[in-house]
């Protein structure tokens, strides 16, 4: 009767570990796409970047990331909550940059600045972003490159990363 019982309260146990530990690694090696915003530097050199976006209290931008050569930085963690983000990023070698038609303010050190007019007048230099429309992804990524573009400007493409 011991042995039945010591076999009867080994096999409880081995079914309540099993329980624990079951959800536990299912939920640490599932696969879901994280949500997020990128930038990829596809290019030889040491890149800077700055984000622009739209928060609850306004215009906000943000910088600067250092993204090495051949690797990719997350500059928002989480779904992204506005459609639409501005992105003006810098190769600190070559001085060459990827920019856009939408002025906002970014600074010589790391930075987040709230609002996007009268940048010189408050301290700030004034840059010009580059429009991304999300759709509304929940996650995107831009890939900065150093192909041309259409118009002889270096490419910066921006693609839906699930």
């Amino acid at each position: 009767m011991r042995f039945a019982g010591a076999l009867s309260m080994r096999s409880a146990w081995a079914t309540v570990l099993f329980l624990l530990v079951v959800p536990v690694f299912f939920v640490a090696t599932s696969s879901d796409a994280r949500a997020d915003f990128r930038v990829c530097n596809a290019t030889q050199n040491l890149v800077g970047v700055g984000i622009g976006y739209r928060a609850k209290t306004g215009w906000v931008t943000e910088g600067w990331w250092h993204i090495e050569a051949s690797t990719c930085k997350t500059l928002i963690e989480g779904p992204l909550s506005s459609r639409f983000y501005y992105l003006y990023a810098e190769d600190s070698e070559r001085g060459g940059r990827w920019d856009g038609p939408i002025n906002m303010c970014v600074a010589d050190k790391e930075f987040k600045i709230a609002g996007v007019t009268d940048c010189v007048a408050r301290g700030f230099q004034r840059a010009g972003f580059k429009e991304y429309d999300t759709g509304e992804q929940a996650s995107w990524m831009v890939q900065l490159t150093d192909e041309p573009a259409t118009d002889g400007t270096a490419a910066v493409t921006g693609t839906n990363s699930q």
